[in-house]
């Protein structure tokens, strides 16, 4: 079994060494060639988990072409920016049946479409695509500890078969057919775990915590069911468990980027200390005009977008948030 991953950031690498672990032969993309050169001369990433010596069955490469050839299946790990110019340049070379599997999590930016939406536009045969999706921090997974995730596609045939490629003893893949409503929660999740470590930064505990990832999560679920997912995909390891894991963990850079924010801290900076894209920052940003159109209320998102983008006093946030009309706690859910 070979496959092709497109993206050598710290999930992109995790993943790549988790397959090769398990015998699996990976072909890994990376922009930078001096990346390409230290993995396949030293099986280290000198970005990012350094400290890892990774699986021999990796070979890195700066060609697409030369990445998918041979592979059974494709993962795309790149921010979700540039998932478009992905898709455009993997058409050139995938089969038309090759199985491709996204693990980036966001909306585009101008199209407010969701990862597989866009793939769909540029390369056709949506039932080939899939995405995978859950409480899977890199740092964990690369280590070997034992975790899960689910891997949705509207073909139950590809889902079963790109199953069977991400499970071993350490890491179970579970099946679903919701695409709509796993890339929802895989993009939402990232803005409450901002939220929730912005909080965090402002010296509340707990209390706060539980109160914004559990009205994040009903916010979450109104967009999942206006857009055609189910609500229950909420509450699975797409929802409810990603949720935890990416508030919760110090691992969790868009926890760590609101706790940053909290004291003062930018966008720029973040992005300088880890090398990583904050995804809530961006996904902030196209969730909303979504929610418009889908007539969803998501006012914790967009407090979150105001204090990210526009500079909203955080005391003001807090008034927004806790002065608003009160209701009953599942409005908007049929």
């Amino acid at each position: 079994m070979k496959v092709g991953i497109i993206g050598a950031g710290s999930w992109g690498t995790a993943i790549a060494h988790m397959l090769g672990t398990h015998g699996v032969n990976v072909n890994i993309w990376a922009r930078k060639p001096e990346v390409v050169s230290s993995i396949n001369c030293d099986h280290v990433n000198p970005r990012y988990f350094s400290d890892v010596e990774l699986s021999h069955n990796i070979v890195a490469t700066v060609g697409y072409e030369d990445c998918l050839l041979n592979a059974d299946a494709v993962a795309v790990v790149t921010p979700s920016n540039l998932l478009r110019g992905v898709a455009r340049a993997l058409a050139e070379y995938a089969p038309a049946d090759l199985p491709i599997v996204i693990c980036s999590k966001g909306a585009e930016p101008t199209s407010g479409l969701l990862p597989v939406q866009v793939f769909e536009q540029e390369m056709g045969n949506a039932d080939r695509l899939a995405v995978l999706s859950g409480p899977n921090h890199a740092e964990e997974v690369i280590k070997g500890a034992p975790s899960a995730t689910v891997v949705a596609s509207s073909s139950a045939d590809n889902a079963d078969f790109l199953q069977g490629i991400f499970s071993n003893e350490n890491f179970r893949a579970y099946t679903s057919t919701d695409v709509t409503g796993v890339e929802v929660c895989a993009a939402a999740k990232n803005v409450v775990a901002i939220a929730v470590g912005i909080s965090y930064g402002l010296g509340y505990e707990e209390n706060t915590a539980a109160v914004l990832m559990t009205r994040g999560l009903a916010e979450i679920s109104r967009l999942v069911s206006a857009l055609g997912g189910e609500a229950l995909t909420c509450m699975g390891l797409a929802g409810t468990g990603d949720l935890i894991a990416t508030c919760m963990s110090q691992h969790s850079r868009n926890r760590r980027f609101g706790e940053l924010v909290a004291r003062g801290g930018t966008l720029d900076e973040f992005r300088e200390q880890t090398h990583m894209v904050v995804e809530g920052a961006l996904a902030c940003q196209t969730l909303l005009p979504l929610a418009k159109r889908a007539g969803v209320d998501m006012p914790i998102t967009r407090v979150v977008r105001d204090i990210v983008w526009e500079g909203l006093d955080m005391n003001d946030a807090r008034g927004l948030l806790l002065e608003r009309p009160l209701t009953s706690e599942f409005y908007g859910l049929d």
